[in-house]
């Protein structure tokens, strides 16, 4: 891969307007292979009312920028977001494209890379360069082993990134260039259109963006219990969450679910009440910087991963420590 390349990184903002957080950490990635070949960062932001933070996303990293503000984009359809991104492809002729691994960036970077025969490289949590070449690690067999891709000289790189694998990037370390883009007006792109959303919940914080989060597992022994959950989490501020064994039982939604086929987060704390700590449900919540483990097993697998670890029963354990927590609140 030549040097002075161009790098495309695709932000992305929620219904609210906010930018989510793997947004910023898909700017970091971009840096990393900016600085090492001496590039150029080209961001594009597609989103509804999205003009006063465009700005300051694309301060975080971005050498020029690209905004897609329009009512087209509520919802971020995968037909729409591909037509904008493979335009924004054709006018910089990047080298590589960064994509979020969202709900919306999973669905929309498969069909630029089949409509463009690029490669794709998806859920990749390390870029590096090697020889000149741009190769990218990946989670496979479930988190149990590493796969590392190298791309092609001359062949697209398209990457997904895996929320939490990167810093955050922060406001003000570029001045980018910023002008509007054309918003993509063809038939064929519009054929699915958003009729209406509904909120997945109404907890304190979503769980990709959520700084402090508190799971259950099965050993709640029954959904009622996971009141207790809820109590904890209210007292702390934090979002709930819950394994795959939970949710699969109907006790909690499944936009609750933590792990390989559920969300990957990156809370500051992560207090895992009740789970044992299987290789699937680990995937999600290891880029945690701390992590409490309460479970009556001294032997689960959980306690591997812990930075904290309580030994005990849940059902004496949270109660007290609920009760505690809201007393040096006071």
């Amino acid at each position: 891969m030549p040097d002075g390349i161009d790098i495309l990184v695709v932000g992305e903002a929620g219904a609210s307007g906010a930018i989510r957080t793997v947004a910023w950490e898909v700017l970091t990635a971009a840096r990393v292979i900016a600085d090492a070949t001496g590039g150029k960062v080209h961001g594009l932001l597609m989103g509804q009312g999205i003009e006063e933070v465009a700005g300051a996303w694309g301060s975080a990293g971005a050498d020029h920028l690209l905004v897609a503000d329009h009512q087209r984009y509520a919802g971020l359809l995968p037909s729409i977001a591909a037509a904008t991104v493979m335009q924004s492809i054709a006018e910089i002729n990047p080298a590589v494209l960064l994509v979020p691994g969202t709900t919306a960036g999973r669905d929309f970077a498969p069909l630029v890379a089949a409509r463009l025969d690029a490669g794709l490289a998806a859920d990749c949590v390390e870029l590096a360069m090697e020889g000149g070449r741009l190769s990218a690690l990946r989670p496979v067999l479930g988190g149990r082993a590493l796969s590392r891709v190298h791309f092609g000289e001359g062949q697209l790189a398209i990457i997904t990134i895996r929320p939490g694998s990167f810093a955050k990037a922060e406001p003000g370390a570029t001045e980018p260039v910023a002008r509007s883009l054309e918003i993509p007006t063809s038939d064929d792109d519009a054929r699915v259109s958003l009729v209406e959303t509904m909120p997945k919940g109404t907890g304190v914080s979503r769980l990709d963006s959520a700084e402090i989060v508190v799971s259950g597992g099965r050993g709640l022994q029954k959904p009622e219990q996971f009141v207790l959950i809820e109590e904890l989490a209210d007292a702390l501020g934090a979002a709930v969450g819950a394994t795959r064994a939970v949710v699969d039982a109907g006790w909690r939604p499944h936009h609750e679910q933590i792990g390989q086929t559920g969300r990957t987060i990156s809370p500051r704390l992560y207090v895992a009440v009740g789970i044992s700590g299987a290789v699937q449900h680990n995937v999600g919540m290891q880029g945690a910087d701390h992590i409490v483990a309460i479970n009556r097993d001294p032997d689960a697998p959980i306690f591997k991963l812990a930075s904290f670890g309580i030994v005990g029963d849940l059902f004496e354990v949270l109660p007290a420590l609920t009760t505690e927590i809201r007393k040096a609140k006071v």
